[in-house]
């Protein structure tokens, strides 16, 4: 899906200016869509229009006013709105197909194994193998997270520096600042941040980008803050039928980036694997029968 064609925050301003140009009377049909998308988003305009106390026709005249072409548009932002604005309660409102908690755990396992098919479906490999090289070539690479994606960067550090590259992750709003203040164009960052945007992470990557900085966003909707800032997107699910969000896909995501990365100078990653296999053998670290 090309970026151009899709909802982000932009675009989201925009429909918010235009809300505020309908009547009252339209405004207060349309507005619990706006309070509660997830309710709505996979409503067919005849029962949407019934659920507001309204018609088909006035929903359609709302829906265009605010300038989608047609209502399938405007579907696919509910369905952008409510991944944005998902919650833990929303989460946990999943009905498992199964019964009790076996049904429970199966359906958390099918959920994840969704994210993850989504992920293989509409992931761009040339894309991620373009970043490969920028990773090579960076100066310095920093990965900016925090909250529960604070484990997501530590992650993707760590194993950007045993491929002997400059990593650090900031995880925290004093590294953020310090980090991301001396970056240039020479440089890489990797904004990963899910849902809304935690704004520690929103923040950091606005200031790798005015520092120059090629900027890479890692989110799960196109209505990320992200989107708008970094120089280009990846998207992976973090739906869950639980109270915490699923970074399998994020996670699975990371380890395309990590596969792309090692393989792009295969020679110099095999010296380097060797002498990790070396000190996985002999080290002090392991523990010894």
């Amino acid at each position: 899906m090309k970026r151009d064609t899709v909802p982000n925050t932009t675009h989201s301003r925009r429909i918010m200016d235009k809300f505020g140009h309908l009547s009252a009377r339209r405004q207060e049909i349309i507005r619990p869509i706006f309070e509660h998308p997830r309710a709505f988003v996979l409503s067919s305009v005849r029962d949407m229009a019934k659920r507001l106390n309204s018609d088909p026709a006035t929903v359609i005249r709302i829906v265009q006013r605010l300038g989608f072409p047609g209502f399938r548009e405007f579907q696919h932002y509910l369905h952008e709105l409510s991944l944005a604005y998902a919650t833990s309660a929303d989460t946990m409102k999943r009905i498992p197909r199964g019964t009790g908690i076996p049904g429970h755990v199966s359906d958390s396992i099918d959920v994840d194994l969704k994210n993850l098919q989504a992920l293989k479906n509409t992931l761009d490999r040339k894309r991620i193998a373009t970043a490969a090289r920028q990773f090579h070539s960076a100066r310095r690479i920093v990965v900016i997270a925090g909250d529960l994606a604070s484990v997501l960067a530590d992650y993707f550090e760590y194993h950007l520096v045993l491929l002997g590259l400059n990593a650090f992750s900031a995880t925290s709003s004093g590294k953020i600042v310090h980090l991301t203040r001396t970056l240039s164009n020479r440089d890489v960052a990797v904004a990963i941040s899910f849902r809304r945007g935690l704004r520690q992470t929103v923040e950091g990557a606005e200031m790798a980008r005015r520092r120059g900085s090629h900027c890479i966003a890692v989110t799960d909707t196109y209505l990320s803050p992200l989107t708008q800032i970094c120089h280009e997107t990846f998207l992976a699910a973090i739906e869950s039928n639980s109270y915490g969000a699923s970074y399998a896909a994020p996670m699975a995501l990371l380890n395309a980036f990590l596969g792309a990365i090692g393989q792009h100078r295969q020679a110099q990653t095999l010296r380097t694997v060797k002498e990790i296999s070396e000190e996985q053998r002999r080290g002090s670290r392991w523990f010894h029968h």
